[in-house]
């Protein structure tokens, strides 16, 4: 089993009397895929911005890398696209994509950007549009081609398949086997579980109860994933991504993210 590259150690968040996070114990381990599915309000949100240090913990702590989650040379080596992600609207996407790559002091070379264009089924011409004059998807997808250019260790996105479509959510999971396969860690956020084929860590009322794996076929995986997402308040965290769906992009239709 490799090392987990985050950890999370009896993490605690409430805002005000709503306790959202309660004593959160959780390994990602890396070169792996992990994903944390669960209705509106179930915390996921907040544990990313916990891991980020967008707000303060209550009590618990996180690593990175073994670094405490608060120093910022814990999250030097990961790329984060957030849920709601908006690019300045005053840039072309080819600028947008410049400006990120000298944040992550990576060199901007045109025929990688083409490539990593293509491979999330975003026209190369949108390199050269205004990206006001995007649209929701090809935003989603341009701020997908900034985090996986950056080359990080780990991707943390927070509903990264939000605004895509079928043809270009199956290319976007075609590009993640690829990143898992060189040993690149993922941590994202979901409503929808049914696309993968992963273990889960269950979270009730505010705590990781137990992991389950559900069993082969869609069908089963369809009704358990159903089952975990009625329960109040319920967060599922997948623990890997063995086999995901290895259709090429262009084979429709590939299951919902």
């Amino acid at each position: 089993m490799p090392e987990p590259l985050v950890r999370f150690l009896g993490v605690s968040k409430s805002f005000g009397r709503a306790e959202v996070l309660r004593r959160i114990d959780l390994d990602v381990p890396s070169g792996k895929c992990l994903g944390l599915a669960g209705v509106n309000g179930a915390g996921k949100t907040t544990l990313i911005k916990c891991l980020l240090d967008f707000c303060e913990l209550d009590s618990g702590s996180i690593e990175v890398h073994g670094v405490a989650h608060r120093r910022p040379q814990a999250r030097a080596r990961l790329a984060f696209l957030p849920e709601r992600f908006i690019a300045p609207y005053f840039l072309t996407g080819r600028e947008f994509i410049a400006m990120m790559l000298r944040l992550f002091e990576r060199r901007y070379e045109e025929v990688r950007v083409r490539a990593m264009f293509a491979s999330l089924d975003l026209d190369v011409a949108a390199l050269d549009k205004p990206v006001r004059a995007y649209s929701k998807g090809m935003t989603q997808k341009l701020g997908l081609a900034a985090c996986f250019l950056s080359e990080r260790d780990l991707y943390v996105l927070d509903e990264p398949m939000s605004g895509l479509d079928p043809k270009a959510r199956a290319c976007a999971k075609e590009l993640i086997l690829k990143l898992i396969s060189e040993g690149r860690t993922l941590l994202f956020t979901s409503h929808s579980l049914p696309a993968f084929h992963l273990a889960f860590a269950r979270r009730h009322r505010g705590s990781l109860r137990r992991v389950e794996r559900p069993a082969s076929g869609n069908a089963r995986l369809y009704r358990r994933a159903s089952r975990i997402a009625r329960a109040p308040r319920g967060i599922v965290a997948g623990a890997r991504l063995p086999e995901m769906h290895r259709s090429p992009c262009l084979k429709i239709p590939v299951p919902a993210f």
